[in-house]
């Protein structure tokens, strides 16, 4: 966890002064209840991989819904959109993507936009203390 959140904090440092160009999203899915073991465990492998060697990676955070753990959310940074199309052609992600197809029963991409960019170099600098 700790390596996760220094290598979040250096990725972050290293693109503030492009925050602006930051690609945000929030991916809602839903999984077929008879798959959530296996797709969570994928998922994890993916968001790890994703994090640990892709620079343009910030991150990629999943999370579930406590009452209905079917229900999925993933907030997805990345330092710019080249960095989001470069991600989509790496080899974990194809493999998440192709092996989870027939456990996802719905999904929707957010794009979103911070309204306080300055903060969230303040999170993750509280995180790493």
């Amino acid at each position: 966890m700790k390596y996760l959140l220094a290598l979040l904090l250096f990725t972050y440092n290293n693109v503030s002064a492009q925050s602006k160009n930051m690609m945000i999203r929030l991916s809602e899915i839903e999984i077929d209840s008879n798959y959530l073991k296996q797709y969570n465990s994928i998922l994890q492998e993916e968001a790890r991989a994703s994090v640990q060697f892709e620079a343009g990676v910030i991150a990629i955070y999943p999370l579930y819904q406590k009452e209905n753990p079917t229900q999925i959310r993933i907030l997805e940074i990345y330092a710019n959109r080249e960095a989001y199309e470069a991600h989509l052609k790496t080899p974990h992600f194809q493999k998440y993507k192709t092996s989870t197809l027939k456990m996802v029963k719905f999904l929707k991409l957010v794009d979103m936009d911070n309204i306080d960019p300055q903060t969230m170099g303040d999170i993750f600098r509280k995180i790493h203390k």
